[in-house]
């Protein structure tokens, strides 16, 4: 594992692209999501091209699951070079295209779409980093980071999930940065500032690849000497487990933390049943004696 403030030897990238339809931006114009996919190609090859030692993942995440585009699960594509383009530039275009189209075919055709599956893709992210730490080489100075591109809403459905995502990234010191497409996301901007990632919603779609290798392709410790976009200010409310909307004041169970918009007796997580206090006791008058 490798320390934020010096150069590490080897970075891995786990690129994380939602590829719902249920997306704004994919709804008003299919063809868009052909251009940011090359631009993530772009990045990712970009990324690859800085050190020999340099390491990829990409993980495309749709409503009904999540699943690796690269590397390929099995035997990798038999590729030439092409108008002297590098091998494994080639390798990651085409295995990503192809794998993409088999996970967008793999949909149920009757099923509506829902949100996307963004918690469990973090998580198979993080399992993937975890599986390269331990098979790296004794002494080798790993650094990792997780890149989240998405132009889905914030939902506070999966509001556990996420905080049990930020907090086990932040124990093995995983960065999370997040690239919004569309619409400002309060929970991963969370993940952001929990971690010390960095949070960035595009202005424009057409620029995308500029603003990738501009605010996302440098590592933790040359961040630190760029003039990037600040944080801002982050959203920390929670969200209630009953309804999942974000709250500002609310009520928590002092058993399992969880917390509610609403006062109920018993905590529906734990099912903890809380004494009620109820009004106090008048004492009874003392009659006085006749004499």
């Amino acid at each position: 594992m490798a320390d934020d403030d010096a150069p590490s030897d080897s970075s891995l990238l786990v690129i994380i692209v939602d590829t719902n339809p249920n997306q704004r931006y994919i709804t008003e114009d299919p063809k868009v999501l052909t251009g940011c996919l090359d631009a993530v190609i772009a990045f990712a090859n970009s990324h690859l091209m800085q050190k020999s030692r340099n390491q990829l993942a990409v993980i495309g995440c749709h409503f009904h699951k999540s699943e690796y585009l690269y590397p390929s699960p099995g035997k990798p594509l038999d590729v030439r070079q092409i108008d002297g383009q590098y091998e494994l530039f080639t390798l990651v275009e085409k295995t990503i295209k192809m794998r993409l189209v088999n996970l967008i075919k793999s949909q149920p055709q009757e099923e509506r779409p829902g949100e996307s599956l963004l918690a469990g893709a973090m998580a198979m992210a993080l399992c993937c980093i975890a599986r390269m730490r331990r098979e790296a080489s004794p002494g080798l100075r790993l650094s990792s980071r997780i890149l989240i591109v998405t132009g889905s809403s914030d939902t506070a459905a999966q509001y556990i999930n996420y905080m049990n995502v930020f907090f086990t990234a932040q124990k093995q010191q995983v960065l999370i940065d997040v690239c919004s497409l569309d619409k400002h996301l309060s929970l991963l901007q969370q993940g952001c500032d929990i971690t010390g990632g960095l949070y960035l919603k595009v202005p424009s779609l057409e620029g995308l690849l500029q603003y990738l290798l501009w605010v996302f392709l440098p590592e933790a410790w040359e961040r630190k000497e760029l003039v990037l976009p600040g944080r801002g200010r982050v959203d920390y409310r929670a969200a209630c487990f009953c309804h999942r909307e974000l709250l500002t004041i609310g009520y928590v169970c002092s058993v399992c933390l969880s917390v509610f918009c609403k006062f109920s007796p018993i905590c529906t997580t734990c099912h903890t049943v809380f004494k009620i206090a109820g009004p106090l006791p008048i004492k009874p008058k003392k009659k006085k004696m006749k004499i």
